[in-house]
């Protein structure tokens, strides 16, 4: 069975694989008002389908996602403050949706993981990555935070880690990504990415899909990691309120007119 929108594919197969595939390669992949709803449905969706026990995330093109489309953050900036904050809370509701999701699911990158899309690979519950995948969490130097996406990086490599890469905006690689815990494995090219990831789903088959639930519950429980709706509506509020402000106009602007914002030295 194949069910295609433009700016994502979604297809399953017989053995109750679904895999989802972000499409807009021009844009590496970033995500826009557009694909941020598709993939909510999608989410909702496979949330309540019995048939599908794995669930593979992965990009078209040269990369998995280079995040939030920054012509569309710019936009929602500029719009009023209630459109903007629901902007944002959508996106947050995306993320929970599918780090909620009761299938195991597995996240395959390659190229740039970039801001928004680290923030997507961090909410699967496996991520293999090829060795040119390069990772950055670079709101900051666009006046923005990485809010939506907060509670599930920080949840992957921890708060340490976090306070680094939010506060430097670093460029790191798959190796590197791997040793701080966001990563699992890497594998050597997208070849051996397709490969593995074939590996990882023969492997979640073998588990009772009742019990990959109940133990992806068992997970959340124990490490305190609820994401509810007040946090949601904090981390959206925050993200609102940066791309609104002043300096994130200005880093936006600095973006597009391929300049230094007025912060930078």
């Amino acid at each position: 069975m194949s069910e295609t929108a433009d700016v994502v594919l979604f297809e399953t197969d017989s053995r109750g694989v679904a895999t989802v595939t972000l499409n807009r390669p021009q844009v590496h992949n970033a995500f826009n008002d557009e694909v941020i709803a598709r993939l909510a449905a999608i989410w909702s969706d496979l949330a309540s389908r019995s048939d599908i026990r794995v669930v593979v995330l992965k990009g078209s093109g040269k990369s998995f996602s280079a995040g939030g489309d920054l012509d569309w953050m710019r936009k929602a900036g500029k719009a009023t403050p209630e459109q903007n904050r629901l902007s944002t809370l959508t996106l947050a509701r995306m993320l929970k949706g599918l780090n909620d999701l009761p299938q195991a699911t597995l996240a395959l990158v390659h190229g740039a993981c970039m801001a928004g899309g680290t923030g997507l690979a961090s909410c699967a519950d496996i991520v293999v990555a090829a060795q040119d995948a390069k990772f950055a969490l670079t709101e900051v130097r666009l006046g923005l935070t990485p809010a939506t996406i907060s509670p599930y990086v920080v949840a992957a490599i921890g708060p340490r880690q976090a306070r680094r890469y939010f506060l430097t905006a670093e460029r790191f690689d798959a190796a590197e990504a791997c040793r701080i815990g966001l990563v699992h494995e890497t594998v050597t090219d997208e070849g051996a990415l397709a490969t593995r990831g074939l590996e990882v789903v023969a492997a979640l088959l073998q588990g009772a899909p009742g019990a990959i639930h109940d133990s992806k519950r068992l997970v959340a429980r124990v490490a305190h990691a609820v994401v509810d709706e007040a946090l949601m509506e904090f981390t959206a509020q925050n993200i609102a309120d940066r791309r609104a402000s002043a300096e994130g106009q200005e880093g936006l602007a600095a973006f597009f007119d391929k300049r230094k914002p007025n912060w930078s030295v």
